[in-house]
């Protein structure tokens, strides 16, 4: 997929020329004004696109402050959630909140007995997890069922299996050795990923290991983790791998004794069915029995299946907090689905759906977005565009507090590695990052800053790795930045 937004021919023009002129020569000190720091990275061979200007205010127009290669269509990484999250703050503002419902074409009857199937239709909610479930099915008790004859379905009809485009995502349908590649449906619970707990056992025993969300876990593990003396490190490894339709928990290592117990979050094979299981579990706690199996469909509810019970999920104020805070890459690419209008949404149709939204910033230039997470390297935009996002939103009065509070101030946010530079740059900045290492570096910070004179301001900094510099530290990156921020919000 290649999708640009291109307003005429003399701009594309304009800017296939620009970018060509930007890797064949060395940024000159002109160019690169206000960014005399940030420009050493250039001449080391790393790909840069940067640019920092005041915004208006009543009578006081913007100024550029800084710029570097300014329209240089670059990989965001992380950076593109700040597009998911505008977009969905435009598309169905702060309080909107994304349903669950569990339906039925059967009715219950007087002693109980629902005799048909019991089916959880997914709403597309980022943010559901097991607590959601479990109000869910006690509102489900309320109605007085106490047993389904029929089986328990999990309906992703409107969007899932979504097709992983991404090499993290697609090695995660047979194994998994982190929660960040969760894959992808509208009916899924606790972020697509399993949770278990290892807690030390007795010394020189096997460790105690338990689901995070039900009695006894939902899947198999495979404990080799032993529990050590109270003076011994921990350290141990888990593995999800998916095997005939199985999922099965590797863990190998050790605990110390005086350890507390530990969480682990492994992405799940299949989130919708993970999503039925856990379900499942919940009901049996309740005392609502299911006789059939959990299965799992693609297609739409029947119509004839009434509302049984339902939970309401987070507003979107909450969601996008959690989403930019954490970074976490299955909520912004829920979010763009939800967005997309086809039915069974892919993550192409998630990326056009972004970029229709962006076409109606004003300055903003060309984009390619194929994901709403940035996990897709295709991902391509520039620092004038983010710039340009960044401004629309602030001249957004019923949106900007909200949308500016996804970004962390260095000096209190929850991502310690950005905790960098002066104090100035600690405490007058607000940012939004994006990593990624494969198959090259990308170091990306945009957001806004105050100056000494409570201007307000927008930066962006982009960058790129090549194959003859395949890693910067953001160490590097985060201490040049600040230099030069440093002085623009100090003279202005």
């Amino acid at each position: 997929m290649s999708r640009r937004l291109i307003p005429s021919w003399p701009f594309i023009v304009l800017s296939a020329f620009t970018a060509i002129l930007s890797w064949t020569f060395m940024v000159s000190p002109a160019r690169a004004a206000g960014f005399d720091h940030l420009a050493e990275l250039s001449s080391q061979g790393y790909q840069i696109s940067a640019e920092a200007r005041l915004l208006g205010s009543g009578d006081q127009s913007g100024e550029d402050l800084g710029s570097l290669n300014p329209e240089l269509l670059l990989t965001p990484a992380s950076v593109t959630k700040v597009y998911t999250a505008a977009a969905s703050l435009d598309a169905w503002g702060p309080q909107y909140r994304f349903t669950t419902e569990l339906k039925s074409a059967a009715r219950p009857s007087a002693n109980g007995v629902l005799d048909g199937d019991l089916i959880l239709e997914g709403g597309g909610d980022p943010s559901l997890v097991s607590e959601d479930l479990w109000r869910m099915t006690q509102r489900l008790y309320q109605t007085g069922v106490r047993r389904v004859s029929g089986d328990l379905v999990v309906s992703q009809a409107l969007f899932g299996p979504v097709t992983c485009v991404t090499t993290d995502r697609c090695a995660a349908l047979e194994r998994s050795d982190n929660a960040y590649s969760a894959l992808l449906t509208s009916a899924g619970v606790n972020y697509g990923s399993w949770c278990i707990q290892v807690a030390p056992g007795a010394v020189g025993g096997p460790a105690r290991v338990t689901s995070c969300n039900s009695h006894e876990p939902l899947f198999s593990i495979e404990n080799h983790v032993t529990t050590t003396s109270g003076s011994s490190s921990t350290g141990f490894g888990a593995v999800r791998v998916a095997e005939d339709g199985d999922e099965r928990l590797v863990l190998r290592g050790s605990i110390a004794v005086s350890s507390l117990p530990q969480e682990v979050y492994r992405a799940s094979a299949d989130p919708a069915l993970q999503t039925g299981k856990t379900l499942e579990a919940m009901l049996e706690l309740a005392g609502i029995e299911v006789e059939g199996v959990v299965r799992v469909t693609s297609d739409a509810v029947p119509g004839n299946a009434a509302r049984l019970a339902a939970v309401d999920g987070k507003p979107l104020q909450e969601i996008l907090l959690r989403m930019l805070n954490y970074s976490n890459n299955y909520m912004a690419d829920m979010l763009a689905l939800d967005l997309a209008e086809a039915p069974q949404a892919q993550l192409e149709d998630a990326g056009a759906a972004l970029e229709a939204f962006v076409s109606e910033i004003p300055g903003h230039g060309p984009v390619i977005l194929e994901s709403g997470s940035g996990l897709t390297t295709g991902n391509k935009t520039s620092a004038q565009g983010v710039n340009a996002l960044n401004e629309y939103m602030f001249q957004r009065p019923d949106l900007f507090q909200l949308y500016a509070a996804g970004l962390q101030a260095p000096t209190n946010g929850p991502m310690r590695f950005i905790r960098r530079g002066s104090s100035v740059f600690q405490s007058h900045v607000m940012v939004k990052t994006g990593t990624l290492n494969q198959p090259v570096a990308v170091r990306a910070v945009t957001g806004y800053f105050r100056t000494d004179s409570h201007r307000w301001g927008v930066f962006t900094v982009l960058v790129n790795g090549t194959s003859s510099t395949p890693y910067i530290s953001w160490s590097r990156v985060l201490d040049l930045v600040s230099l030069d921020l440093d002085r623009m919000i100090a003279n202005h």
